[in-house]
């Protein structure tokens, strides 16, 4: 009887085990290949890995060309798988995905920089002045650069040349690198000249004209076109052409002066003051005047010529003579010379 119930105890110890979880760690699945949607290329070719995650050796395999600097491509999965199968990778992933993005990264720098640039490395040069006053025109069109994103440097110029009498200019650049000891070097060539804000004229013009605000707008020009003679916009409004002049022609002072306040045959008001004394009549201008110039005005009430003083617009007062006053002492003694004369003839 105890013989059969450790059998049977030991029957069931074996069943129960049978039945009983098992807590052992299961084995790792294998991970594969698998396609990337996209991707940001550093150098100038694509690798297996820089598309296809889990390639093992074969992610430093360089299969395409890398897009230009700072711009992107297309890549069909297709064509993509072709060429992987080509280099020994296959059972790839591609999770529905039909095109692949690559991007080749860059430094972009631009125009307007590389412009500043230049015109900081010429500033003070050969009679140049302040780089915001110089105008750089370039051999070639300038556009916004991609440099290689290793070229961290700033722009530092190693070489620069400039002729006075050509203005012409030739700049050289190294931008030192994060991946080379060697800095790479950017040339820039063309013309340099230094310029002032100028008044413009929007529409031709006449002589003796008076200059509006509507007429003007502010640009920058040539300093050898202007000459130190430029007059800011705000001084030439209300002054008067000396010349007929065309569009587009920068005022300088010499081209300008005051406005006249009265014209050659104009009718004016002729004004003599005195201290107490206020008159006015009507004359005629004989020659044209502006503010504290004298002119000859012809008095038309007794047709005679005076001369006068232009004091506003029409307006001239006459210049009077200043009355003689004679001192105390020499008054007293002319009257005395007069009496004495004047009893020799009595007697």
């Amino acid at each position: 009887m105890k013989a059969t119930i450790k059998t049977t105890g030991l029957a069931l110890a074996a069943l129960l085990l049978a039945a009983a979880p098992l807590h052992a760690e299961p084995a790792p699945e294998s991970v594969g290949p698998s396609l990337r949607e996209s991707a940001i290329i550093m150098s100038d070719v694509v690798r297996i890995g820089d598309l296809v995650d889990n390639a093992g050796t074969a992610s430093q395999i360089a299969i395409y060309r890398a897009p230009d600097l700072g711009t992107t491509g297309v890549l069909r999965t297709a064509q993509l798988i072709e060429t992987l199968r080509a280099n020994q990778v296959i059972g790839v992933a591609t999770h529905n995905i039909k095109e692949i993005t690559i991007t080749r990264a860059s430094r972009a720098l631009s125009a307007k920089d590389v412009e500043q640039q230049v015109a900081k490395a010429l500033e003070r040069r050969s009679g140049l002045g302040d780089a915001a006053d110089i105008a750089i025109t370039f051999d070639r069109e300038l556009r916004d650069l991609q440099l290689d994103p290793a070229l961290t440097g700033e722009l530092m110029p190693v070489a620069v040349r400039y002729d006075s009498r050509s203005r012409r200019f030739d700049v050289l650049f190294d931008i030192a690198s994060d991946t080379s000891s060697t800095p790479a070097k950017l040339r820039f060539t063309g013309f340099a000249v230094e310029t002032v804000q100028a008044a413009v004229l929007m529409r031709p013009i006449g002589r003796n004209e008076i200059i509006k605000a509507s007429d003007l707008n502010v640009e920058r020009r040539p300093k050898a076109e202007v000459g130190g003679d430029a007059i800011p916009l705000e001084q030439a409004i209300g002054m008067q052409t000396r010349r007929a002049m065309r569009i587009g022609d920068a005022l300088r002072s010499s081209d300008l002066a005051k406005a006249d306040l009265v014209t050659r045959d104009q009718t004016i008001s002729l004004v003599y003051e005195t201290p107490g004394l206020y008159l006015t009549s009507r004359g005629k201008a004989l020659e044209a005047g502006t503010k504290g110039d004298t002119v000859s005005v012809l008095n038309l009430q007794s047709k005679r010529t005076v001369q006068g003083i232009v004091v506003g617009p029409g307006q001239v007062a006459i210049i009077a003579t200043t009355p003689r006053i004679l001192h105390t002492a020499t008054l007293a003694a002319n009257t005395l010379t007069a009496n004495t004369a004047a009893a020799g003839k009595t007697e």
